[in-house]
């Protein structure tokens, strides 16, 4: 079905995101968020944290977890499939809720609700993932005891997901003290720490090589450095082998009524 969302909405979610970018850093989204995803989609808790299954670990202040019931909620994840559906399909982008994949009936005679959720209360879900290091996501959960979720709740997150992403890794970048760059200055020093020389970035790039150097001249004014193994320290702290956040993409502009409401949004159900 199509959905669609009111200007009133719209209005709410800029002013939440813009809240976003001027609250003040901490481990998760920022509390300016937290508030504003509650009051637009109504729900009792939201949670925000680090999942690696593969490594049977949950972390930031949003995991939960009780250590005498952790081991079964590992035992279940992967038959659960509101839990495992985005490792199982590499869909990370999906907006899903329980009751895509269970009746209340059946959820409450699944294995994960009758071991391991029903100790927190969780009857209705709404799940969104963020990109992580690979082999992570990052979950967003809205919960409800009474009520499920509806299609306009979905579309909303949807319509955030992107945003949200950038406004944590905002946070993260404000958090740590990474420097703001131009999204040009971020894809040359991506080419410097591979290696490649300034003759190498300009045929990339489409650039001549005294174009590169201006960059780079530009770049190291930017962050205080002199060369370019100094340049690509104070950039990429966390390493370049690493997941790289959408923020070190470049600087974004905040959201527009435009980007938040496009001319159609179809929601179509996981298979």
């Amino acid at each position: 079905m199509t959905e669609s969302v009111t200007s009133r909405d719209l209005h709410a979610m800029l002013d939440m995101i813009d809240a976003g970018y001027q609250d003040t850093p901490g481990d998760g989204l920022p509390s300016a968020v937290a508030e504003g995803l509650g009051q637009l989609v109504p729900c009792d808790s939201i949670s925000f944290f680090e999942l690696d299954p593969g490594h049977r670990r949950c972390g930031g202040h949003g995991c939960v977890h009780k250590p005498e019931l952790t081991p079964a909620f590992w035992l279940h994840y992967w038959a659960c499939p509101p839990c495992s559906y985005p490792e199982r399909t590499g869909d990370f982008r999906s907006v899903r809720k329980i009751s895509d994949y269970y009746s209340q009936r059946q959820w409450h005679s699944s294995p994960m609700y009758s071991e391991y959720l029903s100790h927190f209360g969780v009857e209705h879900e709404l799940i969104v993932c963020l990109p992580a290091v690979p082999g992570r996501s990052l979950r967003l959960l809205l919960r409800r005891e009474r009520g499920d979720f509806d299609e306009r709740d979905r579309l909303l997150l949807a319509l955030l997901r992107p945003h949200l992403e950038d406004v944590y890794r905002d946070s993260q970048r404000r958090r740590a003290g990474a420097p703001r760059l131009t999204a040009r200055q971020w894809e040359l020093l991506r080419l410097v720490a591979a290696g490649s020389s300034n003759a190498e970035i300009g045929r990339q790039l489409c650039l001549s090589e005294g174009t590169v150097r201006k960059h780079l001249e530009n770049i190291f004014e930017r962050l205080h450095v002199s060369t370019r193994t100094a340049a690509v320290a104070r950039a990429f702290p966390w390493g370049t082998n690493l997941y790289l956040p959408s923020w070190a993409h470049g600087s974004r502009s905040h959201a527009t009524v435009e980007q938040l409401s496009p001319a159609c949004l179809r929601y179509v159900p996981p298979s």
